[in-house]
């Protein structure tokens, strides 16, 4: 999927529409004005070794066909035969074409580290029922109820998800991380600093070795 313009008014976005407030225009860009000094921090998610000889980034959105394929087909194997066996730390890095993709990252960064990926493979396993409607208010039900599956309850759930200063610092860092690196589409995947376009479990392994040799 490449990348669409126009994204400077996800938080806006996120702090409005399908949560059924009673919020004007105005109000909810106050919300995001009225941000803490600090923003909050959006860190990269990792999984695997520090110390791994091979890194692997990967660039992805929640709502992007090609991404769920990429997991489907490619992630797994290489989590079992790289990341669990030291070989490789795997560092995702969110990208949000839209809304949807958005608040799905919010839902996944709600469990914390610890089931961040987990409910990651929920949304990519499950991305056209969640993310099938085009009623927004729709697609946060099936955003919760993931959460929910993660052991997350309502209150919870509703913190994360109306938490607009976040939204705001995750678009801001999604946005200088993929300028910075000049992501044009996603999966990007970058091995050892070397950018590349989606790939196959089997080219991807060959670079893999590649590195390790």
């Amino acid at each position: 999927m490449t990348m669409k313009n126009g994204l400077a008014n996800l938080a806006l976005i996120a702090a409005l529409g399908a949560f059924g407030t009673a919020a004007t225009a105005q109000d909810a860009a106050q919300t995001t004005t009225e941000a803490p000094a600090e923003a909050p921090a959006v860190p990269d998610m990792v999984m695997g070794q520090a110390d791994a000889p091979v890194e692997i980034i990967e660039y992805g959105s929640y709502t992007c066909s090609h991404c769920a394929d990429f997991h489907e087909n490619v992630f797994d194997k290489l989590k079992a035969e790289y990341i669990d066996t030291g070989k490789v730390r795997f560092v995702f890095r969110e990208v949000y074409f839209d809304r949807y993709g958005l608040w799905a990252a919010m839902v996944a960064r709600c469990g914390g580290d610890m089931r961040y990926f987990g409910i990651a493979d929920i949304l990519y396993d499950t991305q056209r029922e969640w993310a099938g409607s085009s009623d927004p208010s729709v697609v946060v039900q099936n955003l919760k109820r993931i959460g929910k599956q993660a052991g997350m309850d309502d209150a919870t759930l509703d913190q994360c998800m109306q938490d607009g200063a976040m939204a705001q610092a995750m678009v801001e860092t999604y946005e200088a991380n993929v300028q910075k690196d000049g992501v044009e589409g996603t999966p990007t995947i970058f091995v050892n600093g070397t950018k590349h376009s989606n790939m196959t479990y089997d080219d991807l392994k060959a670079l893999i070795e590649e590195e390790l040799s």
